[in-house]
């Protein structure tokens, strides 16, 4: 071995350390490129939204552990030219993974999975178009399973419908997903979250499907959740007086979405739902409450207003007379 490298010039053991270098190099590249970093122990799900570069995706696949370097990531992206073909999606991956099949994974767009957030509020009718618009299911499948009683019924609801009852929340449906498999996830959710509800708890005179109902419309009138309490408790008071609930929302369900305003047509417009022209609670939910405004209406503030009016910051103006809530009218809807 000495005679060996005292034949070699230091010019030529500089270039076989510089080989060697090279050799070593290229091997960790192929391996951070072909060979899978674990045995699929690891699982990510990374979400890749419309306009992401490949730095950010590759940097969180090198934190989800299931790649071993994101910047052997990149650069392969960019050998292939596949920076530009990166689809949008919700993956899932795992670390027996080869970085080259979880490049092609993202740029066939074989998502394992879709996203759908359901905001607080919105009715199922709004759930359905939603699901709709994302390509997800047809509106009117969607709402034939929402009206399936037999389904219902083995998700625990013996209601006509599943309005009230669709948990406003994100939630993962997997590519294959049907519409009967969203919903349960979604009733399930509402069941777990809000199994504190049974017929009397807290209000005495109402059953879980009242507390329901008046918790939608809650949850249509308010923007501030601190002021939850307050609406509901402006409902217990007109409803202990015989007092119609006057609740814009009620006047437009199922003929449009609720945008904070209605009109004279609307107040007028004859319909079970519309408490301008019938007192009580209307005969269903009118959307998917979350649970604070549940919890407004099995807690409601203890007051005497009867009236609120929105102001021009989101808040409203509380009135215990018809004469200060015709002031405040006057006030904040000039």
């Amino acid at each position: 071995m000495n005679m060996f490298f005292a034949n070699l010039t230091p010019k030529d053991i500089c270039v076989n350390a510089v080989r060697l270098a090279l050799i070593i190099l290229l091997l960790w590249y192929l391996t951070c490129l072909f060979v899978s970093p674990g045995h699929g122990t690891v699982v990510y799900d990374a979400s890749f939204p419309p306009g992401s570069g490949v730095r950010k995706l590759a940097s969180e696949l090198k934190a989800g552990g299931v790649i071993r370097s994101s910047w052997h990531f990149v650069l392969l992206t960019r050998l292939r030219g596949a920076a530009h073909q990166l689809k949008a999606g919700d993956y899932r991956f795992s670390d027996d993974m080869t970085p080259d099949k979880i490049l092609m994974k993202i740029v066939s767009g074989e998502a394992d999975y879709r996203k759908f957030t359901l905001p607080e509020g919105y009715s199922m009718y709004q759930a359905a178009e939603l699901l709709d618009q994302k390509g997800y299911f047809k509106k009117d499948a969607f709402l034939a399973k929402c009206r399936d009683k037999s389904l219902l019924a083995r998700l625990g609801l013996n209601e006509s419908s599943a309005e009230g009852y669709l948990y406003p929340a994100t939630y993962n449906l997997s590519r294959g997903g049907s519409e009967e498999q969203l919903l349960e996830q979604m009733i399930g959710q509402w069941n777990k979250l809000n199994d504190a509800i049974k017929a009397g708890e807290g209000t005495r005179q109402f059953s879980r499907h009242d507390i329901v109902m008046l918790a939608s419309i809650i949850e249509k009138e308010a923007v501030a959740a601190d002021e939850k309490p307050l609406i509901a408790s402006v409902f217990y008071n007109r409803m202990r007086i015989g007092m119609p609930l006057q609740s814009d929302p009620t006047a437009v369900y199922g003929v449009r979405s609720f945008s904070g305003k209605v009109t004279k047509a609307d107040i007028q417009r004859p319909s079970p739902y519309n408490t301008y022209l019938n007192k009580g609670l209307p005969p269903g939910p009118i959307g998917n409450p979350g649970s604070d405004a549940v919890q407004a209406a099995l807690n409601p503030a203890k007051t005497d207003y009867l009236y609120f009016v929105a102001r021009q910051d989101g808040t409203h103006q509380f009135s215990r007379t018809l004469a200060e809530h015709n002031q405040a009218v006057a006030r904040f809807l000039r």
